[in-house]
C-alpha cells in the first residue's frame, strides 16, 4: 500500500513521475478531443476514435480517482477536498451523459474543460502560483469585497448621470453594472459611454480606480511568487547543505 501510495501521490520514484507523466498527457488530449469534437462534418472513423479515446480516458482516470480514495489517509477528506472534487467532476459528465441525448444533460459535458485543473497537481510551477495565491487569499478576499462595492457604486453613480441623457442604454442600476465592470477592469469595448459632463467626470474618477482594480491583485500575486521561488531555493539549500 505504502508503495502504491508513493506513486499515486508524489514523484519520488520514477514510476510516480511515469504516472504524473501519464495523466498529464491524459489530460491534454481529452482538451485537444472536447475541441476536435466541435469541427463540422468529421468523418466516421475520426468520430469513432474520439469516442474510444474518450471511453480511455476516463476510464483512467475513474481508476485514478480510486486509487487515490483508496491510498488516501482520509478518505473521506480527500472526497470533499479541492482535488477529489475535480477528480470527480473530471469522470462524472461522461457517466451521466452516456447513453442520453437530452439537451438539458449534454450541457453537463462543459464540465469536461475542468479537467485541465487535474494539471494542478502535476505541474510544479502551477502549483507554486497555487501556493502564492493561497499565502495571499486573505488580502485577495478584502480586495474582492472592495472590488464588488466600487462595481456597484460606479453602476449607481453612471445611472444617476446617464439615464436622463440615454436612457436606452442606462435603463437601470443594473443595465449600467456592466458598464462599471468594463470600465474599472479599463476593458472600455464601447458599447456604452457617457455623453454629459457629469458622466465623463465620474467615468475618469472611476478608471483612475481602474489601474488599481487591475494592479493590487497582480502586485500581491507577483509579490507572493516570488516569496515562495526564494522559500523553495532556501529549502533545498539547507537539503544540500545538510547532505554535505
Amino acid at each position: 500500500m505504502e508503495r502504491l501510495r508513493t506513486i499515486i501521490e508524489g514523484r519520488a520514484s520514477k514510476a510516480g513521475l511515469v504516472f504524473d507523466i501519464s495523466i498529464q498527457l491524459l489530460i491534454l488530449f481529452s482538451l485537444a478531443s472536447f475541441t476536435i469534437e466541435t469541427l463540422p462534418d468529421l468523418s466516421e472513423p475520426t468520430i469513432r476514435f474520439l469516442h474510444v479515446g474518450e471511453i480511455i480516458t476516463v476510464a483512467v482516470f475513474t481508476v485514478e480517482y480510486l486509487l487515490r480514495i483508496i491510498v488516501s489517509r482520509n478518505r473521506l477528506r480527500f472526497v470533499f477536498s479541492f482535488y477529489g472534487i475535480v477528480d470527480l467532476i473530471a469522470i462524472l459528465p461522461f457517466y451521466i451523459t452516456s447513453g442520453i441525448d437530452l439537451r438539458s444533460v449534454r450541457v453537463f459535458r462543459l464540465f469536461r474543460l475542468l479537467r485541465i485543473l487535474k494539471i494542478l497537481r502535476y505541474n510544479k510551477a502551477i502549483h507554486r502560483f497555487r501556493v502564492a495565491f493561497i499565502s495571499v487569499r486573505n488580502e485577495l478576499t478584502v480586495f474582492l469585497a472592495a472590488t464588488m462595492f466600487l462595481i456597484y457604486v460606479a453602476g449607481v453613480g453612471i445611472y444617476y448621470f446617464e439615464n436622463p441623457a440615454q436612457p436606452e442604454k442606462f435603463r437601470s442600476i443594473f443595465h449600467s453594472l456592466w458598464w462599471a465592470v468594463v470600465t474599472l477592469t479599463t476593458v472600455g469595448y464601447g458599447d456604452a459611454y457617457p455623453i454629459t459632463v457629469g458622466g465623463r467626470i465620474f467615468t475618469f474618477i472611476v478608471l483612475l480606480i481602474g489601474l488599481g482594480v487591475v494592479a493590487v491583485p497582480t502586485g500581491l500575486i507577483a509579490s507572493a511568487l516570488s516569496a515562495t521561488i526564494a522559500a523553495e531555493r532556501g529549502d533545498r539549500a539547507d537539503n544540500e547543505n545538510g547532505r554535505s
